[in-house]
């Protein structure tokens, strides 16, 4: 799921972006589609880093102007220098980490001075009733492992040094599948209702027809998934 709004995201020519867990790279492929700088897609599970391989190989050869490059790398001990990304994206990231401030600390070290952070998690109110339907869902290895609050998230991320300047909120029609999915149970994806809703949802990001981006659109202010934060580092 693509959760930047590229519209109001102020973003140069010729930037270098960071995608920080990255997974399949939808969002690094994003940035490759539309800036002609290098995008570096980081991820510390090598399976994900394979398939964002074989999709910005795909992007890249449609004719892409930009570069990018993939790394594995832990959040809390990233591998790179001081101030040396225009931009970083953490999309449904940190509700994963248990070292989560540390986390922030490093994104924002890497990220220049004047830098543009956007940081998405699931919004707390959905995610609350994910927990409340399935105890499976909030005790999976890997999964997550708190509900942030939406200015309390802003609060972590301002201590390290950021200034908030927008919110919006994403991706509405996914909250209804997840709730289905933890009251069918979250891995049993055999079953008729989810598998109808899936296709739904894939219909949906590639076909985007207008009736449902106007029903997603309309429902997002009250039960998107997810919270969008857009931060900006001070010069």
């Amino acid at each position: 799921m693509i959760t930047v709004d590229w519209n109001c995201l102020p973003v140069p020519q010729n930037c270098r972006t960071l995608d920080i867990g990255c997974g399949s790279g939808r969002h690094a492929a994003a940035v490759l589609d539309r800036n002609n700088g290098h995008v570096v897609g980081a991820d510390p599970n090598y399976s994900d880093l394979q398939d964002a391989h074989a999709r910005l190989c795909f992007h890249e050869s449609l004719g892409r102007k930009g570069t990018w490059s993939l790394t594995g790398a832990d959040i809390t001990h990233l591998p790179f220098a001081d101030r040396c990304f225009d931009v970083v994206i953490c999309s449904e990231v940190l509700e994963h980490i248990d070292d989560h401030i540390s986390g922030l600390r490093e994104i924002v070290r890497v990220l220049k001075n004047g830098g543009q952070l956007v940081v998405s998690v699931p919004r707390s109110w959905p995610e609350t009733l994910c927990w409340a339907l399935s105890r499976q869902y909030r005790q999976t290895e890997g999964g997550h492992i708190r509900i942030y609050a939406r200015q309390q998230l802003i609060n972590h991320v301002q201590s390290c040094g950021m200034m908030h300047w927008r919110t919006h909120f994403a991706h509405s029609l996914h909250t209804p599948f997840w709730w289905l999915k933890c009251l069918l149970g979250p891995t049993r994806d055999n079953l008729w209702p989810v598998r109808q809703y899936h296709r739904l949802l894939t219909w949906d990001m590639m076909q985007r027809p207008a009736l449902t981006r106007l029903v997603d659109r309309l429902l997002n202010p009250v039960m998107g998934k997810s919270v969008v934060l857009y931060f900006h580092k001070p010069q």
